[in-house]
């Protein structure tokens, strides 16, 4: 696509997940309104730019206010790249990714399937990537999350989550992974938790691609834009 510039100085490249052609799970966690949902549409928009194909799952929310964080978010991107063409990025995007949303009390392994085989099966869309946005881990099962895991991997797909914690809720597990997560995060390769600071928002990367950490890697979110940034 011409885009390894943009892709090598990725912040984002201090995560290794999908760059050894392992396709692995990834779970982003945060409280309410710290931007998940801004990461999750720049580890989507890099796996876009790397040359794969991105299907969005939007639990909750419509199609219009998901386009509008990649719209936002990527005209971030143009602007700091200084792209020579920038509607080719544009175009490329839109070919590269879909939006599919569920009601939260709709969803489940099943249905997701059944209508990820609707694009696969008619040759429609076939992605390399799969975005899980606002998945409700308080109501979900071990058994749940396991059955997503081998629907990824039978699709030969890597998968990353969103999940919400909350203030109130003091369960952590030994490497720090809060509630509701804190007893399925060995289902997870890579586990990125959002903590509010006074001018930032840090990203501690409890685990990447399997190895256990507590680091944020330099890597924040602006609040202001939201885009991730390493010091």
């Amino acid at each position: 696509m011409g885009y390894e510039p943009i892709v090598n100085q990725n912040p984002l490249r201090v995560l290794k997940a999908g760059l050894d052609n392992t396709k692995q799970m990834g779970l982003v966690m945060a409280r309410a309104g710290l931007g998940k949902t801004a990461l999750l549409v720049q580890i989507s928009l890099d796996s876009i730019l790397r040359g794969e194909r991105v299907i969005h799952v939007s639990i909750g929310e419509s199609i219009e206010k998901t386009r509008s964080w990649y719209d936002d978010i990527l005209q971030s991107i143009i602007k700091d790249s200084n792209l020579s063409k920038p509607q080719e990025l544009i175009d490329t995007v839109k070919s590269h990714r879909v939006i599919m949303t569920f009601k939260e009390s709709s969803f489940n392994r099943p249905k997701l399937e059944e209508r990820l085989n609707d694009l696969i099966i008619q040759d429609i869309f076939r992605p390399n990537c799969l975005v899980l946005d606002g998945f409700d881990f308080n109501a979900a099962s071990r058994q749940d999350l396991v059955e997503i895991s081998e629907l990824a991997t039978a699709m030969d797909l890597e998968i990353w989550f969103s999940a919400v914690s909350h203030r109130d809720d003091d369960r952590v597990s030994e490497s720090g992974v809060p509630a509701p997560c804190h007893e399925v995060e060995d289902l997870f390769d890579t586990v990125v938790l959002l903590k509010p600071e006074k001018d930032a928002i840090k990203l501690d990367i409890l685990k990447n691609s399997g190895t256990a950490g507590n680091d944020s890697q330099g890597l924040s979110l602006d609040p202001s834009t939201m885009m991730i940034n390493r010091d």
